[in-house]
């Protein structure tokens, strides 16, 4: 019986996961941030939103990673779309 000497053969990590991951982090900043125009109702439910797309993204993370990168993308157009719809709709002010 013979073996590997060099070990087990890995193979490497992608980057798009911590690409997508960090693109979160900084939706994150305009979600916390929408306290400034939205009652805190709405600030609720937009955490709510983008705490349910982190968890999608920690799902993705091994079986789809060049799916994260659109992720963040995804989490900035709903919150400039929910903060606009609560602007015109809702009468959210700064």
């Amino acid at each position: 019986m013979t073996t590997d000497p060099a070990g087990p053969v890995r193979e490497k990590a992608s980057p798009w996961p911590f690409v997508g991951m960090v693109g979160m982090a900084a939706a994150f900043f305009l979600y916390a941030g929408s306290g400034l125009v939205a009652p805190w109702w709405g600030v609720v439910l937009l955490l709510a939103v983008w705490a349910s797309l982190l968890v999608v993204g920690f799902a993705w993370w091994t079986p789809h990673p060049r799916r994260l990168p659109w992720l963040p993308v995804v989490a900035i157009v709903l919150w400039f779309a929910a903060v606009s719809a609560g602007g015109a709709w809702l009468g959210w002010t700064a």
